[in-house]
Formats: C-alpha cells, sequence, structure tokens
C-alpha cells in the first residue's frame, strides 16, 4: 500500500489551486524549494509522477489529479473530525455512560438528558439502571463513566478513586392509608407511629433507612410486611396493611394513600454523583453533572 502522508497531500493541492510552486510556497509560508523536495518526496512515497514541465512552469500529472480526487474525501472526514474533536473538547459532543439507582432515573436522569437534548444534543447518555450499592462496583470496573448513589453507600472521601459531587437531600415522607386517623392531623412525628405495622425491605438499603429513621425517633418499628418495590409498598398502604417511609423522588400518587411531611424528625436521604477521580476534568462528564445539579435544585 502506499504511503500516504497528509501534509504533502495538502502541498499538491495547494498547488493545485496556486497554479505554481512559488505562490504555494507564499500560501503555506514555506520556501519554494521546500515544496518542491516535498512533492518529489511524495511522488517517490506513492509511486507515480506527480508533476509535469509545462514551460516554465509544471502542472500536474494525470495521476495527480486522481489522488487529489481520492484525497479530497480523507481531507473531508478530517474536517469532520476535527470539529467533533473541537466539540467534545468544549464539552458540547461525546458518550456518557451513567449508572443510576430505580427513582434517580425519572427524578433527576431523565430531566438532564431532556435538558442536553437542547443545550448538547452531541452528547449521548447511556443509563444502566442498578442498585445504590453496586453503582460504584461498575464505576471502579469502567462499566460507567458517572455513578449517581446514595451518601449512605458512597465511598468515604479518603477513598482516592472516586470525586463524589452531591446532588440533593431527598425528604422521606409517611405514606398512610387514606381512611387512617392520622391522615388528616395537623402536625405528624414519626413517633405518633410507633405502634403502627411498617412496611420495608427485608434486608438492604431501605430497610436500614427505615430503621435508622425510626430508631432516631425514638423507636423501633415492627415490621408488618417486607417489599422492596415502591409500587407493591404503596398497593400494601393503600389497602390498609400498614405504614411506609417512601422518598419524595419515588412517590407516586395514588387515591388511596396519604402522603405526608413531617413536622419533627425529618429524615432525609443524601443523593450523591461519583466519577472516577480526574475524569471530572472531562467536558463531556461535567456537562452531564451540570445538567444532573440543575435538575436537583427545587
Amino acid at each position: 500500500m502506499a504511503d500516504w502522508d497528509i501534509r504533502k497531500l495538502q502541498i499538491l493541492r495547494t498547488l493545485r489551486e496556486e497554479g505554481t510552486v512559488t505562490a504555494t510556497a507564499e500560501a503555506l509560508r514555506m520556501t519554494p524549494s521546500a515544496v518542491s523536495q516535498q512533492l518529489t518526496n511524495l511522488a517517490k512515497q506513492l509511486g507515480v509522477p506527480l508533476l509535469e514541465a509545462h514551460g516554465r512552469r509544471v502542472r500536474l500529472t494525470g495521476a495527480a489529479r486522481l489522488v487529489l480526487r481520492h484525497a479530497e474525501a480523507v481531507f473531508e472526514q478530517l474536517e469532520r473530525a476535527d470539529a467533533e474533536l473541537t466539540a467534545y473538547l468544549r464539552g458540547e459532543a461525546g458518550e456518557v455512560r451513567i449508572g443510576a439507582f430505580s427513582t434517580a432515573v425519572p427524578a433527576l436522569v431523565v430531566p438532564a438528558v431532556r435538558a442536553l437534548k437542547e443545550s448538547a444534543p452531541a452528547v449521548t447518555v447511556r443509563v444502566r439502571e442498578t442498585e445504590a450499592a453496586h453503582a460504584y462496583d461498575l464505576l471502579a470496573a469502567g462499566d460507567v463513566d458517572l455513578a449517581l448513589s446514595l451518601a449512605a453507600h458512597a465511598p468515604t472521601a479518603r477513598d482516592a478513586r472516586f470525586h463524589l459531587a452531591p446532588l440533593l437531600a431527598d425528604p422521606l415522607d409517611v405514606a398512610l392509608p387514606r381512611d387512617h386517623p392520622l391522615a388528616s392531623a395537623s402536625r405528624l412525628r414519626l413517633a405518633d407511629l410507633a405502634a403502627e405495622p411498617w412496611i420495608f425491605g427485608g434486608s438492604g438499603p431501605w430497610s436500614d433507612i427505615t430503621r435508622g429513621a425510626c430508631e432516631a425517633a425514638g423507636f423501633r418499628p415492627v415490621q408488618g410486611h417486607a417489599a422492596s418495590g415502591w409500587t407493591a409498598i404503596l398497593a400494601m398502604v393503600e389497602a390498609g396493611m400498614g405504614v411506609a417511609l417512601v422518598p419524595r423522588m419515588a412517590a407516586v400518587p395514588r387515591s388511596g394513600v396519604a402522603m405526608r411531611e413531617l413536622t419533627e424528625d425529618r429524615p432525609v436521604r443524601h443523593v450523591v454523583a461519583a466519577v472516577r477521580r480526574g475524569a471530572e476534568e472531562a467536558p463531556a462528564v461535567g456537562r452531564v453533572l451540570a445538567a444532573l445539579r440543575r435538575a436537583a435544585r427545587p
């Protein structure tokens, strides 16, 4: 295969446009002898004559015109590559893979992606739903570029692998059956529900969060039913089977469920984004982080 040299092809292309070696040298800020030498070397590399004498001047051979016809497609593709690279460096293009826990996807990721379609349409976001605690394993393995998780599952600040960016404090509200005596109370504390059957997962993060919030309010919750999905939890609350703590991001309106904000002992869960340390400086990742921060604003 011939040795194609882009710089020398550009010189040949300029010669075609300018008409003379002298004019080509002026256009490219080279000496005429350097232009001639580069074109002689290109002819040797390609194995074909590129110039022929025409009076006191030179002109392109048929082989040179053939070479430039194909080179134009290369120049066009390089222009596209240069434009895309410039956009990438500005954070206007690129691909960012996000690993996010279930409730963060509709509440944060989807609004951020919608906004990016307007502000940076060349930035592609690929979403992978995962458990909050597993998001960091995916991030460490390089399977995602950005992880959305809960601060309770985040690595400590001493973990040099990750850069953490707090996004929001998501309040936990109480889900009560619509006909519950406290559903319309003027004030509601967690301690008021100490004797109720509680609905939460048998193990895992939400079990820990519910138990921790109730214990901080002064009682240990009695688990009436175990469920991990919000659809199942709210359906059981609606059926009068118990009460539950529900993050505001996850609350879906149901006619038979009253969502109540606590007047005291208001527990929250903190949502954080994480990237591998140093990656926060990547322009496309920075764009996505900024979009997530805007989506997290009240």
